[in-house]
């Protein structure tokens, strides 16, 4: 048991990263390379995050980041399969898009805050109850695939 059971940390730790985002300076004016720029990482993220989304529906499993026990399949393919948190990488993602639009190098640092509380709190009582709901099957989802994205991402993503 985590100390923030029933807390939904993702929504909290996102609202309060996109918050202190909004309290730090804008840069220069955006320029249409730095707009072109977070455009296609906020599509990029958006698009992980939909098809997570969708994935989970799918396979009928829970969407709920308070009750990762309640899992009834562990979700190994698509978005999974780049990333064991394609739904965090995302949000992240969107993150970065939201500072690489406002131009500012401070409004990057709640990107690296809502990273590490997402590891360190959030990820790290999911990966318990999924550790003991799913055993073998989960530790060896776990070797194959990056917490986050790693050059194994790179793997699985079919170049044609």
């Amino acid at each position: 048991m985590s100390k923030h059971e029933g807390i939904p940390v993702p929504p909290v730790a996102m609202a309060a990263a996109v918050a202190t985002q909004r309290l730090t300076r804008k840069g220069q004016k955006a320029r249409r390379v730095r707009r072109a720029a977070a455009a296609a990482l906020a599509a990029g993220s958006a698009s992980m995050l939909l098809a997570t989304l969708v994935a989970f529906l799918r396979r009928g499993t829970t969407l709920d980041p308070t009750a990762p026990a309640n899992a009834s399949v562990l979700v190994t393919g698509g978005s999974n399969g780049i990333s064991r948190n394609p739904m965090y990488v995302g949000l992240a993602g969107m993150l970065l898009a939201h500072a690489v639009s406002r131009g500012s190098w401070r409004a990057l640092l709640p990107v690296g805050g809502f990273v590490l509380v997402m590891d360190r709190f959030q990820i790290a009582s999911e990966e318990q109850a999924l550790r003991i709901r799913f055993g073998d099957e989960y530790l060896r989802y776990c070797a194959s695939t990056p917490r986050w994205l790693d050059r194994r991402s790179l793997n699985v993503i079919k170049w044609r």
